[in-house]
C-alpha cells in the first residue's frame, strides 16, 4: 500500500488565490473588460480584505467571471497565461507547506494536489513544486480546443472526494496512513477520508466544520503561518468567537 499527501493549492500552498492572478492577467491583456473587476469582483474583494466578507464568496465570484471570460478562447491562450503566472508568482508559497511537500517526498510518499484552480494553472504548479499527480477544475473544450463555457468543478467537497478516491484506486493508497492539507470547507471531504488532516490557515467555516466533527477534531492539526512564525494548534486550543 502507498502513503500519500493530498494538498490544496489556493490558500494552502500558494498564499492567496492563483485564479486571482490569472484574472489580473486577463484584464491586463484585455480579455476581460476592466469593468468586470470594478463592478463585480472588486466589491467582494474589498469585503474580504476588510474582513467584512467571506473569502469563498470572493473566489467564487472570480470563478463565475472566469467561466464567461474563457468561453470562445483557444486553450493555448490560457496555457500561455498560466505559465506566465506561475513563472512570476509560483514561489509565493507558505514556508510550512513547501517544507511539508519536501518532507513527504523524502519519506517516499506520493505527493498529489487537488485544487479548485483551473487545471492549466494546477499543472504548472504541480510541475514547479514536484507533485506526482494533480487535478484541477476542468474548463471544457470542443474538438478545436476552444473553451465552451462549461466547467467541471474541483473546488467543492464532493468533487475533491471523488478525485481523492480516483487517486486512491490509481496508486493503491492507504488513506488511513495518508495526509490532507487544506484551508476551506471544500477540503473537508479530504479531511474525513485520511488519517492525518491538517488545516493550513483555515477559514472560519472550515474550523467550525472540523470542530463539529468529533472524529476529525480529535486528530486534526491546525497550522497558522504569520510573518516568519508557524504556530501548531490542536482543536482544544480553538475557540470560535
Amino acid at each position: 500500500m502507498t502513503v500519500a499527501a493530498f494538498f490544496d493549492i489556493d490558500g494552502t500552498l500558494y498564499r492567496e488565490g492563483l485564479i486571482a492572478e490569472v484574472f489580473k492577467k486577463l484584464v491586463k491583456y484585455e480579455i476581460i473588460e476592466p469593468e468586470k473587476w470594478y463592478n463585480e469582483v472588486r466589491p467582494e474583494y474589498q469585503k474580504w480584505d476588510k474582513r467584512q466578507g467571506n473569502y469563498d464568496n470572493y473566489l467564487l465570484k472570480m470563478a463565475d467571471i472566469y467561466i464567461e471570460a474563457v468561453e470562445g478562447l483557444h486553450s493555448s491562450q490560457i496555457e500561455f497565461i498560466a505559465k506566465k503566472v506561475v513563472k512570476q508568482k509560483g514561489d509565493r508559497v507558505y514556508t510550512f507547506t513547501r517544507d511539508r511537500i519536501a518532507w513527504h517526498k523524502k519519506q517516499g510518499h506520493k505527493v498529489i494536489t487537488i485544487s479548485g484552480s483551473p487545471k492549466e494553472l494546477v499543472k504548472e504548479m504541480a510541475e514547479k513544486h514536484g507533485f506526482d499527480d494533480y487535478k484541477g477544475a476542468e474548463y471544457v473544450m470542443d474538438e478545436n480546443h476552444i473553451y465552451t463555457g462549461e466547467v467541471i468543478p474541483m473546488w467543492n467537497s464532493q468533487s475533491k472526494e471523488k478525485a481523492l478516491i480516483e487517486f486512491r484506486d490509481k496508486y493503491d493508497i492507504d488513506l488511513k496512513l495518508s495526509y490532507a492539507y487544506g484551508d476551506t470547507a471544500g477540503d473537508f471531504s479530504m479531511f474525513k477520508s485520511v488519517g492525518y488532516p491538517i488545516c493550513v490557515n483555515p477559514t472560519r467555516e472550515l474550523v467550525k466544520k472540523v470542530m463539529e466533527d468529533t472524529e476529525i477534531s480529535e486528530k486534526v492539526q491546525i497550522i497558522v503561518e504569520r510573518k516568519d512564525v508557524v504556530y501548531t494548534l490542536d482543536s482544544q486550543c480553538i475557540h470560535i468567537i
